[in-house]
């Protein structure tokens, strides 16, 4: 990737890297100020640093990925025949635009959310999880609808938006079952996702073919489910023991539409589109 396009693109994810720095450190700081110094570590580390170390595990990934895939700012290509197709591709934008910085804008909260498993459900950050991964969910609403808008849509876009939808999807329940506002086994929700894409390539290696998913909206539908449910389920008032009844049903129908998908592409189904 070379030329001013993609100095441009290079620049302004330098200027990402460096806000979400910024506010990295600026909330540590008030976290440092405001949260008493306990947390789950053996050795007591300030909670500013017991919040910091999940978020630049989390943040370097948050990071890289969009770096990794910058040639992909690109429309998405669906013209109406193969030369307009192929003319988008060729086109590079040189600004990530205002729907990617929203999404980059949710990998930040993601990895803000991360911080929190390392960190006790004390009063003045009991409704940060929530918040972080609510506000995450809402803007997933908006970062779409801008690029539609704007007729922006670009290939990075939904790479970023994928990423950061299964990033989400792990990182939540995670923090969720730290406090104990979810049961353990719910984070096989956070595997199936990884589990799913491990098939797949292992079928890729042994020379196998993978098919196409199913004609089927459900997963998408039952993925705004889980969003809800998982922002619900870290809300403090909601009762602990609700929460508990529900995962169950709410979890159920997610694991088997990953496991449908799964029999499909690898042939045990029939696929179609």
């Amino acid at each position: 990737m070379s030329g001013a396009a993609a100095r441009g693109l290079r620049r302004e994810w330098g200027l990402a890297v460096l806000v979400f720095a910024v506010a990295l450190a600026a909330v540590a700081v008030g976290l440092e100020s405001f949260v008493a110094p306990r947390g789950r570590f053996a050795v007591p580390l300030p909670v500013a640093a017991q919040w910091a170390v999940p978020v630049v595990c989390v943040g370097a990934f948050v990071c890289w990925f969009p770096h990794r895939h910058l040639d992909a700012n690109r429309p998405d290509g669906d013209g109406t025949d193969d030369t307009g197709a192929a003319a988008a591709a060729d086109r590079l934008y040189g600004t990530l635009g205002l729907a990617n910085a929203v999404t980059l804008a949710r990998g930040g909260l993601v990895a803000a959310l991360a911080g929190f498993v390392a960190v006790d459900p004390t009063d003045p950050v009991r409704w940060a999880p929530a918040v972080c991964y609510g506000a995450n969910c809402l803007l997933d609403l908006v970062d779409g609808a801008v690029a539609r808008r704007r007729d922006r849509t670009t290939v990075l876009g939904a790479r970023l938006d994928m990423a950061f939808d299964t990033l989400g999807f792990l990182v939540a329940p995670v923090v969720a079952v730290a406090w104990g506002r979810l049961p353990v086994w719910y984070l096989s929700l956070s595997a199936a996702r990884y589990l799913y894409k491990a098939g797949c390539a292992a079928r890729r290696r042994r020379g196998l073919p993978v098919g196409d998913l199913p004609d089927s909206d459900l997963g998408k539908y039952l993925a705004g489910v889980q969003m809800v449910f998982v922002t619900v389920a870290l809300v403090p008032p909601v009762p602990t023991e609700l929460v508990w009844t529900l995962a169950p049903v709410v979890l159920a129908p997610s694991l088997a539409v990953f496991t449908r998908d799964y029999l499909a592409v690898s042939g045990r189904l029939p696929s179609r589109r």
